[in-house]
């Protein structure tokens, strides 16, 4: 096992070549951007393809970050079936529902879709961890958020015009995030291995589950089309591995609180690239709906401050299930810890 298992190592600020508002951006543009590639890659490739390409890329790029810092696979059969659920429940399910509803859904809708993890995850940590409390405020954002997923679909307009199959397949990618949040939370917090090994062994089980499946519903493409394969190598190259890496930084030098806050860009600029590039239509009630899903998961997200003027919560209580999880590698909750107490070094 090598020393950074039992204490990552966190850049230091001399070697970090970007400040943090700078990487917070690319971190912001490259997530984003994640629904635009993946609409472009299933225009040629099939989602279980495009997924399978997105995770080999990102896989290779942990997995480059793993031998640079000589970093080991974690140890423990155990540990392997529970990255293997988080492999699935984090990855290798929602990118493949994700890439399968933007045959039918704007790539705008379905990121705005996914900034309503952080409702979901609310939701489901108010009934499977007894640690989070339901006050008032964070009920409140639960009921606003999901008022605004309601005006997302137009719902005054009986759904008219929304193709309810790719737009539920985005919805329940975005709720398949917080139950791999739960379960890393309740499996692997305290485990004593580095994020990038974990991360590493995750992402590499999710690919090996799509390399399973995807031969089993797919054949093998008559051609690759230069733009689609590029697209394809972005999302795993830029949205998987790298926007992990960047993450993570991010959440070790300005702590996971401001981290997380890309993930109420991630939509505007999803919105933004579709419409602009795409050529995708918006009508009022999608802005309005996606601000209104914002600003109710951002209250889902507040604590009182009681709460907030404690120094470190114990090991093993962080906020990772109701925090938001982007299409991206996870990071665990005892990561974040760790990573907060390495940035006070």
């Amino acid at each position: 096992m090598s020393s950074s298992a039992a204490s990552p190592s966190v850049p230091s600020p001399a070697r970090r070549v970007l400040d943090w508002r700078l990487r917070f951006g690319v971190l912001s543009l490259v997530w984003g951007f994640s629904f635009l590639f993946m609409k472009v890659g299933t225009e040629s490739f099939a989602p279980f393809q495009v997924t399978l390409g997105r995770l080999a890329f990102g896989t290779a790029v942990v997995a480059a970050a793993m031998a640079v810092k000589r970093e080991r696979l974690p140890r423990g059969a155990w540990t392997w079936v529970h990255l293997t659920v988080a492999g699935f429940l984090l990855n290798a399910l929602p990118f493949s529902l994700f890439a399968f509803s933007e045959l039918t859904i704007p790539s705008s809708l379905a990121g705005i879709c996914n900034a309503t993890s952080p409702l979901w995850g609310m939701a489901l940590s108010l009934v499977a961890l007894s640690e989070d409390r339901p006050t008032r405020r964070r009920v409140a954002g639960l009921g606003i958020g999901f008022l605004g997923v309601l005006t997302v679909l137009g719902v005054w307009q009986g759904f008219h015009g929304l193709d309810v199959t790719g737009t539920s397949l985005a919805l329940l990618a975005s709720f398949s995030y917080p139950v791999g949040w739960i379960y890393v939370r309740r499996t692997l917090a305290g485990s004593s291995h580095s994020h990038l090994s974990l991360t590493g062994a995750q992402l590499g089980l999710a690919t090996l589950q799509l390399a399973v499946v995807t031969p089993l519903f797919t054949s093998v493409p008559t051609s690759f089309p230069v733009l689609p394969l590029l697209a394809v190598a972005a999302l795993g190259v830029l949205g998987t591995g790298l926007a992990f890496l960047i993450q993570y930084d991010l959440v070790a030098e300005v702590g996971p609180t401001t981290a997380q806050m890309v993930t109420y860009f991630t939509p505007v600029i999803a919105t933004a690239a579709g419409v602009a590039l795409l050529g995708e239509s918006l009508s009022w009630s999608t802005p309005v709906g996606a601000a209104v899903v914002l600003a109710g998961a951002a209250l889902t997200q507040s604590r009182p401050r009681a709460d907030r003027g404690r120094s470190e919560p114990a090991p093993g209580t962080d906020r990772g299930p109701s925090e938001p999880a982007p299409v991206a590698p996870s990071v665990t909750p005892e990561t974040a810890r760790r990573a907060r107490q390495g940035s006070r070094v």
